[in-house]
């Protein structure tokens, strides 16, 4: 399970997180969701060590890795596809996945897992990562992050700008990915894409988790979200 236990984090002097505190169980999907701002990006960053912690701590199935060095946390077993994906574009697609299994030293087996969810990357794999389409290049980025064989997948808006049909093809992944096992925290904005996807979700304002919902309750009468998401 992954906590995080009344974090404080930011950039400098600006303070973003302010004594956030959420948990992700194995095999369920919570959804951070919230207003431009509110804190959900810096959220995945801090989990990942990419934003310094000044004040709580994060865990994994009660190891802390919030003291763990940015480099060190995905061999802890957390996968990360940033908004923006940050593949490495003059590589291959082969080359990116190849890095993504020696981040934690994963089996062959791994990989095959990844491809069976993107079958489309197995026709791609000596192309360059650039040259894929807006969809693709999302499809490598959440395979890149699976070959780590991740107990946690972190996914910043991972339906942005996407065609519908590519959007389908990255849930349908996300739910499978749930069922083998894997706890996952979403941001997404668009509520059809909360409600579809996730199991709980987490209300952030101004830094803080203000409530955690059952998404099924939410489903029925999604005004609440409505009004907090400003829609």
């Amino acid at each position: 399970m992954l906590r995080l236990e009344g974090i404080g984090a930011g950039y400098g002097a600006a303070q973003v997180l302010r004594d956030l505190t959420l948990k992700v169980r194995p095999g369920e999907i919570l959804c951070l969701a919230g207003r431009n701002g509110a804190g959900k990006t810096t959220t995945m960053k801090a989990i990942m060590g990419l934003v310094p912690l000044s004040a709580g701590r994060i865990t994994l199935d009660g190891v802390a890795i919030s003291e763990l060095p940015a480099h060190r946390v995905p061999k802890a077993g957390i996968g990360y596809v940033p908004q923006g994906r940050r593949l490495f574009g003059e590589l291959t697609v082969a080359q990116n996945l190849e890095i993504g299994l020696m981040a934690r030293g994963s089996p062959l087996a791994v990989l095959d897992a990844a491809l069976d969810l993107f079958p489309r990357l197995r026709e791609r794999m000596g192309q360059r990562a650039q040259t894929l389409s807006g969809g693709e290049q999302q499809m490598l980025a959440m395979a890149r992050a699976l070959c780590l064989d991740p107990a946690v997948l972190l996914l910043d808006e991972p339906t942005e700008g996407l065609q519908p049909t590519m959007i389908e093809a990255i849930r349908a992944a996300i739910r499978e990915t749930r069922a083998r096992g894997a706890a996952i925290l979403l941001v997404e904005q668009r509520i059809d894409a909360v409600l579809s996807l996730a199991d709980r979700i987490a209300l952030i304002e101004n830094g803080r988790v203000l409530d955690t919902l059952e998404a099924e309750a939410l489903r029925r009468d999604h005004r609440r979200l409505e009004r907090h998401l400003g829609v």
